[in-house]
């Protein structure tokens, strides 16, 4: 039973690992001399970022992204403080639910904030307020992390709905 605690708990901190690097990273879409997230743009040869602001065409798009990725984040780290505190309060046979929900509502947050971004990242990348032209570029290693936080999120939130407090 250890054993699986352990391997529970790593996985969870893995989520919200996952999840902190998707959302800080600059690297939602790449090109061969840009990056890009939902944060700012930074052109690599110069080395210099320009915060992307309410100029850009779908900046409301760019703020709901920004909005769940940040509210996944919080709600997988929530969930985990729950779940130690539920690990040393719960009666012996009891399921995990309050933590399972709270890790569930963090997964459906990542999958809001990536189907958003996949869904509208052609008009995203089209705005007049890049200085360079970014429509070139392909998804980076941030939007693939952000989707594999998705099915860790879900995975756990599961887990925990399954899982039930043994000696």
């Amino acid at each position: 039973m250890l054993i699986l605690l352990a391997f529970i708990i790593v996985f969870h901190i893995t989520s919200a690992a996952l999840l902190f690097i998707a959302t800080i990273d600059n690297a939602w879409w790449v090109g061969d001399n840009f990056s890009t997230d939902v944060w700012r743009m930074c052109v690599t040869n110069m080395s210099t970022c320009m915060a992307i602001t309410d100029e850009f065409n779908e900046y409301q798009s760019i703020q709901a992204v920004q909005a769940a990725m940040i509210l996944s984040t919080i709600f997988c780290c929530v969930a985990f403080l729950v779940f130690i505190l539920q690990l040393f309060r719960l009666k012996q046979g009891e399921r995990f639910v309050l933590t399972s929900i709270i890790q569930l509502l963090s997964c459906l947050c990542v999958m809001i904030a990536a189907s958003i971004y996949t869904d509208r990242h052609e008009e995203l990348h089209q705005s007049h307020g890049y200085r360079m032209e970014v429509s070139q570029g392909q998804y980076g290693y941030s939007f693939v992390l952000a989707w594999i936080a998705f099915a860790f999120t879900l995975i756990s939130g599961v887990m925990y709905l399954v899982l039930r407090k043994r000696k």
